[in-house]
């Protein structure tokens, strides 16, 4: 299993956001590492503010890296089954899409 980057961090990030907006739901910011140490996910929620996503990134599949990302998507939205599982095969559908065009334009380049 490839070992997550920030590059691949970065593209993740910027594909949900992308989904998330045309779905009509909030999208998150993402950053990595989390504050809080030993945790490889976390999310903070402001009033004002959109919800922040925190993922460890460092030794991790990126399989996991993705899952997490994706998992943020879904509570910051506050999203139950059905609706919930739709969005994450959405979301994992865009996932493939957008690894398969960067990956393909970092061969190109």
């Amino acid at each position: 299993m490839d070992p997550a980057t920030t590059i691949d961090f970065a593209t993740a990030a910027r594909a949900l956001t992308r989904e998330a907006r045309r779905q009509g739901l909030v999208a998150p910011s993402y950053r990595c590492p989390p504050r809080l140490v030993g945790v490889d996910r976390s999310i903070r929620r402001r009033p004002s503010a959109a919800a922040v996503v925190a993922v460890r990134v460092n030794g991790r599949p990126l399989a996991a890296v993705l899952a997490d990302m994706i998992e943020g998507v879904v509570a910051a939205n506050g999203l139950i089954a059905p609706h919930a599982d739709r969005l994450r095969a959405e979301l994992w559908t865009a996932m493939g899409a957008a690894f398969t065009v960067d990956r393909l334009a970092s061969r190109a380049a």
